[in-house]
């Protein structure tokens, strides 16, 4: 297997997860819609046929949904967003992968095939990146680490697809960008789905 996806994630601890969505909806309502949010991230990398590699953002749970038969698991390491997302490609690079993209699990709109779709399109180009409807992304894939892709970004802010293309074509780098989605992070980005369901 050439292909890998890396999936960032937080265990679904209740008054740890979507503090955003939870200081307008609550802790219980918060824990809730993350749940369902890893549920479906799970439903959708199950469905894509590549290595996947789950890296959480506290230690790692051994025994939970992502069965080890399935994912490789790995703790993020310190450091802000970009230099975590840095080494965990560094981390799956050096195993060996020609193509590697990074979700997280804040995005409903997400499917198997745009994944699939993402990793094809890294067969002829060095980049691939999904724009969040926020301004930042929800996947971003590579066909080797380009580590200045990370680097002096304002993580989290309206700013980032913008800067990482920026970035991209000062490397003078071949890019597809996928199409437009919503991450999950305020109030008004829950789907009723998300809300009914529980």
């Amino acid at each position: 297997m050439d292909k890998a996806v890396i999936i960032f994630v937080r265990k679904p601890v209740l008054g740890k997860v979507k503090t955003r969505l939870a200081a307008s909806l609550g802790n219980d309502v918060a824990l809730s819609v993350y749940k369902r949010l890893l549920q479906h991230t799970l439903e959708i990398t199950q469905k894509v046929e590549a290595d996947k590699f789950v890296f959480y953002a506290d230690e790692v749970d051994e025994v939970d949904m992502w069965s080890q038969e399935h994912y490789y698991k790995f703790q993020q390491h310190n450091g802000q967003l970009g230099e975590r997302m840095q080494q965990a490609f560094e981390q799956v690079f050096d195993k060996g992968y020609s193509k590697a993209c990074i979700i997280g699990s804040d995005c409903y709109e997400l499917s198997s095939s745009i994944i699939r779709d993402a990793l094809d399109k890294l067969n002829d180009g060095a980049i691939v990146i999904g724009p969040a409807k926020d301004g930042g992304y929800y996947l971003l894939g590579m066909n080797k680490l380009y580590p200045e892709v990370f680097q002096n970004k304002n993580w989290s802010t309206s700013t980032v697809f913008s800067d990482t293309i920026k970035t991209v074509e000062d490397l003078n780098l071949s890019y597809s960008i996928l199409p437009t989605l919503s991450d999950i992070d305020e109030a008004e980005d829950v789907p009723e789905a998300l809300l009914t369901s529980n």
